[in-house]
């Protein structure tokens, strides 16, 4: 596939593992130079290695945690300086806890909103300016479809994710005028490696429910990443497109 994306620049939160991992393979196999980022250095450090190793292309592995504001400015920063520009950004850093209501906590639900929803603001925050003065830039928001459907055992997800669909709509009226385009990616369930740990959690609450989802073929649960980061996801091609949708306007 050629999406005309060679020499592009992009920043992609949560690259060391699953989704975010298989699309920052998927941006250096058509050319684009890489900053990613993740709490843990090793497995960032061992991602960043594995994708420049195999596609040739710059990959800078840049540690941070985006429920510290210092950190999210440090990661946009940092990879401004060693890209140059920064023309795409995936915000896909963050999970939350699954669970009905009366098993989630106040801690639960604040850790919902801290990472998977502020952690995109604050890179959001120091990204838009940066592509504003480039008069170009464009923003994929990784947030899943429990913020566009009910769920009972998500909903705290579903928060998160719903204020990441307004954002993702509020900012697109904001920034149209400075050539900023932006789209929001709702992918179902991804058997990544954290779906073990998910698998317990729905068995905790959801009881017999869970032994027919766990039945159910692994290609069901392969839509939106592969365990095997090199092949590009089924989503990328949406992801993507985000650039050619309106390249004619640079």
């Amino acid at each position: 596939m050629d999406l005309q994306m060679n020499g592009k620049t992009a920043l992609v939160t949560g690259g060391s593992a699953g989704i975010g991992k298989a699309i920052a393979f998927a941006l250096a196999r058509e050319g684009v130079d890489v900053a990613i980022c993740a709490r843990r250095k090793e497995p960032l450090d061992a991602a960043a290695s594995q994708i420049a190793r195999e596609t040739n292309r710059k990959i800078v592995p840049i540690p941070a945690d985006l429920t510290k504001p210092a950190d999210a400015e440090a990661f946009v920063k940092d990879a401004h300086t060693a890209l140059g520009r920064i023309d795409i950004l995936v915000n896909n850093a963050g999970s939350a806890p699954g669970g009905v209501l009366d098993f989630l906590t106040e801690e639960h639900w604040a850790q919902s909103l801290q990472l998977k929803f502020m952690g995109y603001v604050r890179c959001l925050k120091h990204v838009l300016p940066i592509m504003q003065k480039q008069g170009c830039g464009r923003v994929v928001n990784l947030i899943g479809n429990d913020g566009v459907k009910p769920s009972y055992w998500e909903i705290a997800p579903g928060a998160a994710n719903a204020a990441g669909q307004n954002l993702t709509l509020a900012l697109a009226a904001q920034y149209g005028k400075d050539n900023i385009s932006f789209v929001a990616v709702n992918p179902g369930p991804v058997r990544t490696e954290r779906w073990a740990g998910l698998v317990d959690a729905m068995a905790r609450d959801m009881k017999s429910r869970v032994k027919k989802l766990i039945r159910l073929p692994r290609a069901a649960f392969r839509w939106g990443a592969s365990p095997n980061a090199r092949r590009s996801p089924a989503l990328l091609p949406t992801l993507l497109l985000i650039w050619r949708i309106s390249s004619t306007a640079r």
